[in-house]
């Protein structure tokens, strides 16, 4: 990827300061999950995503570049990651997430290099407008 994993894709259908609280999160192979939370911070958005029961309830931390849409209409986030790689994601550490730098160069290095296993095979592929 070449803009900020930790910034809304261009293309994505983001608006600033909307509430994407409650809304469902689907991976490329099927539903995940819904926003338990979100930040419109710039160069630190993200949203977090309570996977409920599907992997025993982790919260996972997905930075806004690996967001590939937003339904506001059917209250809908598609993201460009399987549910393997979002259930092989560090989990979300909400006593690191605020203040720890390394954590976020973590995070972000899981979705965004080639090679890990976040990334699978291949980089993620954001839409060309």
């Amino acid at each position: 990827m070449t803009e900020n994993i930790w910034s809304y894709p261009a293309g994505a259908g983001h608006t600033q300061n909307a509430d994407l609280t409650g809304y469902k999160v689907e991976a490329t192979d099927g539903h995940i999950g819904k926003v338990d939370k979100h930040s419109d911070d710039v160069g630190a958005q993200y949203i977090v995503v309570d996977t409920g029961v599907w992997i025993f309830g982790k919260d996972v931390l997905l930075p806004a570049g690996t967001i590939t849409g937003i339904d506001t209409e059917a209250t809908t986030i598609q993201v460009a990651l399987t549910k393997d790689q979002i259930k092989s994601a560090p989990e979300f550490d909400k006593d690191k997430h605020l203040g720890d730098v390394g954590y976020h160069e973590q995070v972000g290095t899981y979705y965004d290099a080639p090679g890990t296993p976040g990334a699978g095979p291949t980089p993620l592929v954001r839409p060309t407008i």
